[in-house]
């Protein structure tokens, strides 16, 4: 553990007994009271998530929209000030470097918020495209600076609504931000999350995440980790870069064609044009487990001729659901809605079948 970084939050981490463990070179809580009852404070009641160990980077200036247009595959001219954008970075290959959130703060002044175990990949990345293009562009990696509190659930709003004073967070509509006090501390509060559930995610400096996060755990809101944030993520069928995502996937396959705007000219545009408009050779679905068993990533699915189809990429046993649920990528031509597929588990093929995201309802 000595040579993971540690978040200004690992101590209220190890007050609390968390059980911590490496992950994108940190040392972060993996649970706290065991996952299922953290999962389900999530979906009932509010639970909140230490996720400090993502990036930001900051892009200012003249040319700040016209680099992330052409970086990113959503169009962020279609944001306003303090409006959020799910996009994807291609890689000019087919592939995703990562993806990301896009904050607008003004015309030239936007936050990205990228995946921890990417942060130095992105960054370069972005620097090069800047560079070799010359965008008029100010780029500041700020990672280093930020706390994040992802407080998520649906009695979030009534959590956090007395630690500001000046605004009401139950004002925000999805995917829009304010810059507010909290408890006296500058702070960004969107209305994101990555549960499903509802809720916020608040940034703020390292020296006030203690006492921002101790007033949310004297508001009775249950501290989560990382495994509760896994299974409430595949139940909604959301994409984790390395295991649905990376450098070999496009959007398209992902299912991600709705943050794939083809009304501009970016990275990759024409090589996703002609898979969308082809049709993929496979793409990512849903698998509801039919019988006892959990998938995992690696895990081979098949057709009634034990002939390999697609391979699992997240796979848990659904907490809410009381089932096993994976992500897998398929052949098209087993894709359809209800087809019926197994996936071999320990030498034994259990019956499984393709449904939609999400899978929580």
């Amino acid at each position: 553990m000595s040579e993971l970084i540690k978040t200004a939050l690992f101590l209220e981490h190890e007050k609390l007994g968390a059980k911590m463990v490496p992950y994108s070179g940190y040392s972060m809580p993996v649970s706290y009271s065991g996952l299922n009852h953290e999962h389900k404070a999530v979906r009932e009641d509010v639970g909140m998530f230490d996720v400090s160990h993502m990036g930001e980077f900051t892009v200012k200036g003249n040319d700040a929209l016209n680099l992330l247009q052409h970086i990113t595959s959503n169009d962020v001219s279609a944001l306003f000030d303090g409006k959020i954008q799910y996009s994807c970075m291609p890689n000019g290959k087919g592939g995703i470097v990562d993806d990301l959130l896009v904050y607008r703060k003004s015309e030239q002044y936007y936050l990205l918020v990228v995946n921890a175990g990417n942060k130095e990949k992105d960054w370069n990345w972005i620097n090069s495209i800047a560079s070799e293009k010359g965008y008029d562009v100010e780029l500041e990696d700020e990672s280093d600076k930020w706390s994040l509190i992802a407080l998520q659930g649906p009695n979030a709003t009534e959590k956090l609504r007395p630690l500001i004073a000046n605004q009401d967070p139950g004002d925000l509509k999805y995917y829009t931000f304010f810059e507010t006090e909290v408890l006296g501390h500058n702070c960004i509060v969107s209305a994101t999350g990555y549960t499903g559930a509802g809720g916020y995610e608040i940034y703020m400096s390292n020296d006030s995440a203690s006492e921002i996060w101790q007033a949310l755990l004297s508001n009775g809101v249950t501290p989560c980790g990382l495994g509760a944030r896994d299974t409430l993520r595949m139940e909604m069928g959301f994409c984790l870069y390395g295991n649905d995502i990376d450098e070999t996937t496009n959007t398209i396959e992902a299912g991600l064609g709705w943050i794939t705007k083809f009304k501009k000219e970016f990275i990759d545009c024409k090589f996703l044009q002609e898979i969308k408009e082809n049709g993929p050779s496979r793409k990512l679905v849903g698998l509801k487990i039919l019988e006892r068993g959990i998938p995992r990533s690696g895990y081979s699915v098949v057709n009634s001729k034990s002939e390999v189809v697609g391979v699992i990429t997240s796979g848990t046993m659904s907490p809410t659901l009381g089932m096993g649920i994976g992500m897998a990528y398929i052949n098209s031509s087993y894709s359809k809605k209800g087809t019926e597929l197994s996936i071999q588990i320990r030498n034994k093929e259990i019956a499984a079948e393709v449904v939609g995201f999400p899978f929580l309802k």
